[in-house]
């Protein structure tokens, strides 16, 4: 069964482009494309959803709740969409070469920590057109400190590599270290010259394979 999944997973001309240009690189795709087939085979979580999630993190924060900050975010959300949606470019899930942008959900909860636990070292991993990283780095900067570390593949459709960060605006690229290629090869260098970071955010592969090493290395 593995021998014929690998046998799927390794046809197409992007694998044998990465293998070319990065072996180490493919080697770690084609692991976690093996664990993703032997996880979807399994039984499906049954997750609930909790409407009330936004309140539930604040008393975790021990902020109040409603908060300025969430006001704060939907005043700035559709002038982060504005550079992508102008040039005519789809978002949403799926729309980034099968990835998906950063959704409103996630990036208000990422905003509202960033705003409240003012961390000056923050690690993300995953960029596309980079909502998420435009909300950390203007919550950084609307602190007064701050730093983000991005990591990310690069895709390997020209097109889309001119989208990678597209939200970002120059304004806040000085507080942006952008780590081109996979977490399974940068994420341990990063943390360990870092040495304590304040907040890690995982958004890459969500195969459990590659979460569970992720947030172990975090």
């Amino acid at each position: 069964m593995i021998r014929s999944a690998l046998r799927l997973l390794t046809q197409g001309p992007n694998i044998t482009r990465t293998l070319a240009a990065d072996p180490i690189a493919a080697v770690h795709i084609l692991r976690d494309k093996a664990a993703a087939y032997l996880e979807q085979r399994q039984p499906r979580c049954p997750y609930h959803v909790d409407h009330d999630w936004e309140h539930q993190l604040h008393e975790i924060l021990g902020v109040g709740w409603p908060c300025p900050a969430a006001e704060e975010f939907w005043a700035l959300w559709p002038e982060a969409l504005r550079p992508v949606t102008e040039r005519g470019i789809g978002i949403g899930r799926g729309a980034f070469g099968g990835w998906g942008d950063g959704e409103p959900g996630l990036v208000r909860a990422v905003w509202c920590l960033v705003r409240h636990l003012r961390p000056a070292k923050v690690v993300e991993t995953g960029v596309a057109r980079g909502f998420t990283s435009r909300f950390i780095l203007e919550a950084l900067e609307r602190n007064g400190c701050g730093h983000l570390w991005s990591i990310d593949r690069p895709p390997q459709r020209h097109d889309l590599q001119e989208q990678v960060g597209a939200s970002v605006p120059d304004r806040l690229r000085e507080r942006w270290s952008y780590v081109k290629g996979l977490s399974r090869q940068h994420l341990p260098g990063l943390l360990s010259r870092l040495g304590q970071i304040d907040l890690f955010i995982h958004d890459s592969s969500h195969t459990g394979h590659n979460v569970r090493f992720e947030l172990d290395q975090a």
